[in-house]
């Protein structure tokens, strides 16, 4: 019953009862939680955030500059009091005349689009000030010039992090949308959110890990990595699946694609519109994708001489004895990549010309800037990752995806948890986050060697990469390359690419810039015609003469690459049978490794 078309519906004293119901089960569900937390694995307190050095430093410049400038800090802090005073002086004025005056606009901000937010004194009150103590946050540390870049660039981000936060969507008492439901629902949105709580902190030991899809919804070789093929090899590091041929010839010349260990290959797979390793055996190649194992404990001794000598120097091996050839085509992708640099650098010292091409996806050689991670790149935290591996034996995934979605928290921590544990949804079925949420441990060594030695101390770009006992520097690259980049890629930033590149020693070098970033550029199938790509010949200038100087191509640029590869792949042949005497079918695609669960 309403009493007009304005108003809320009124509170019956059933829906009041029913929703005291609902909080009864509230405290019930509080009991578990309290109980799931007393059961909590403990991690290195390190990883939680930087040492308070940080902020000592940030604060003794800051107070420094206000003592030699003390005008400058009265201005801005004038500047935020009078804003202060007038938030509450236009709630007030709105609690009086019952209306609400507008106000400048600002930059779309989807956590304010409720109505209430503009309409309603109190609510307006709450994001006006919540907006003035952010600029306020900003403006300060923008003002602290006696610190090096780095660390003003961490206080940048870490500031940032407290800032979306303290967001008042963040807070139940300050969120209208989940206060709205909350009611509607006669508390019952309350309750499945601490269901979803719950059941989140139970699959990670305690740990927050919000679910970004529902994991019901998929099965990896059910709906989502289908593509025939069969396991034709496995050790204790990889299982290579041979995908079977989708036309009646094929190229002499295998392709044999390196995913990164970070995350499960089928990102390469998800769906047939969208599968990179549908439309490459569709194009007339045999092709072999690595699935790497996801360790426990048991690995915490792997090192990356493992990964290239288990992994990429036994995989170009095995393949060239199945097909019968003395050389591959090498794709790798992210860290894979940067491992395909320095195995290429391994093979020209050895004088081995088993890989006659190399193709690099979104992959980082030089490492001299670190882009949106460099605040997880410093002494601090790469001391707490070595003390947790030393405990643990490895880099459990939790901690991965932790910081990979801290990298765009409003849209991987907050808005999920909003939406999961204060009103109460069902994350959404989408294949692409599921893959994100499947990650995979890393083996301690490896993880060390990987952050100390390439991401802190750059060697492979300047000194030389010690591997089995070789000193491998990036200029030994030299067999024809094409790198793909994405524009907005924040994990491996196209510029920083490019650097690397630059300083490989291949004489004949494709590079490319596809519009999106580190996975829609790169899962980029011609049919949707959505992202374009950047060419330029001349890799001579810096990035922003290459980009400047380049040429925009609409839609994919898999044709391209498909095109380049051609060129590198040889004459036509018969169809190749999936493995042979010697590599019988272990299992079919997708394998059993890329669904193993190991512990962490």
């Amino acid at each position: 019953m309403t009493t007009s078309e304005d108003q809320a519906p009124e509170m019956t004293q059933e829906s009041i009862e029913k929703i005291k119901e609902n909080m009864e089960k509230v405290e019930k569900l509080s009991k578990r939680l309290v109980e799931i937390m007393a059961t909590k694995k403990s991690h290195t307190p390190a990883l939680d955030g930087p040492n308070q050095e940080l902020f000592a430093k940030a604060a003794t410049a800051y107070w420094a500059e206000a003592w030699q400038n003390p005008a400058k800090l009265l201005e801005q802090q004038i500047e935020y009091w009078g804003k202060s005073v007038l938030n509450f002086a236009e709630a007030q004025k709105a609690l009086t005349k019952s209306e609400v005056e507008d106000e400048p606009s600002r930059p779309v901000d989807r956590r304010f689009s409720n109505p209430l937010w503009e309409n309603n004194p109190y609510f307006r009150l709450v994001r006006q000030q919540y907006q003035t103590n952010a600029e306020a946050i900003a403006q300060a540390v923008a003002s602290v010039e006696d610190l090096d870049q780095k660390d003003k660039q961490r206080l940048r981000y870490f500031s940032q992090q407290i800032i979306d936060m303290m967001a008042p969507t963040n807070f139940l008492a300050t969120n209208p949308d989940a206060l709205e439901k909350a009611v509607e629902t006669e508390g019952q949105s309350l309750i499945q959110g601490l269901e979803n709580l719950v059941s989140d902190l139970e699959a990670n030991d305690g740990e927050l890990v919000v679910k970004l899809a529902d994991d019901k919804a998929f099965d990896v070789g059910g709906n989502i990595a289908t593509s025939p093929g069969d396991v034709v090899y496995r050790n204790r590091m990889m299982e290579i699946i041979q995908y079977k041929a989708a036309t009646e010839t094929v190229y002499e010349t295998p392709i044999v694609l390196f995913p990164p260990w970070i995350n499960k290959f089928y990102i390469l797979d998800l769906k047939a519109q969208n599968s990179l390793i549908k439309w490459v055996t569709e194009q007339g190649y045999t092709l072999f994708v690595i699935s790497w194992v996801n360790p426990d404990e048991t690995y915490a001794d792997v090192s990356m001489d493992d990964y290239i000598q288990e992994g990429f120097l036994t995989a170009v091996e095995e393949v060239k004895k199945i097909c019968k050839v003395k050389q591959v085509n090498a794709v790798g992708y992210c860290i894979a990549g940067t491992t395909l640099g320095l195995t290429l650098a391994l093979l020209k010292q050895r004088g081995d010309k088993s890989i006659k091409s190399a193709t690099f996806f979104t992959t980082l050689t030089d490492f001299a800037e670190q882009g949106e991670f460099t605040p997880f790149l410093q002494n601090d935290f790469i001391d707490g990752i070595e003390e947790e591996v030393t405990k643990e034996g490895l880099l459990r995934s939790w901690i991965i995806s932790r910081t990979m979605s801290f990298l765009r928290s409003r849209d991987l921590i907050y808005g999920p948890a909003v939406r999961s544990y204060m009103m109460g949804e069902t994350p959404p079925a989408f294949d692409l986050l599921y893959w994100n949420g499947d990650g995979t441990n890393l083996p301690g060594k490896m993880s060390i060697q990987y952050l100390r030695g390439l991401c802190q101390r750059n060697e492979f770009a300047t000194d030389g990469y010690e591997i089995l006992g070789r000193t491998l520097k990036i200029e030994d690259v030299d067999v024809p390359l094409m790198a793909i980049t994405c524009e907005t890629d924040h994990i491996a930033a196209w510029k920083d690419c490019y650097r690397g590149v630059q300083k490989m020693g291949s004489r004949s070098k494709t590079f490319v810039v596809s519009e999106s970033g580190h996975i829609a550029g790169i899962i980029n199938p011609p049919s949707k015609k959505k992202y374009g790509h950047y060419t330029n010949p001349d890799l001579k200038g810096d990035a922003d003469t290459w980009l400047k100087d380049a040429d925009f191509h609409e839609g994919s640029w898999w044709p391209l690459w498909d095109a380049w590869l051609k060129k590198r792949s040889g004459k036509q042949v018969p169809a190749r049978d999936v493995g042979d005497s010697d590599h019988p079918s272990l299992a079919p695609a997708p394998g059993t490794y890329v669904i193993a669960r190991p512990n962490g």
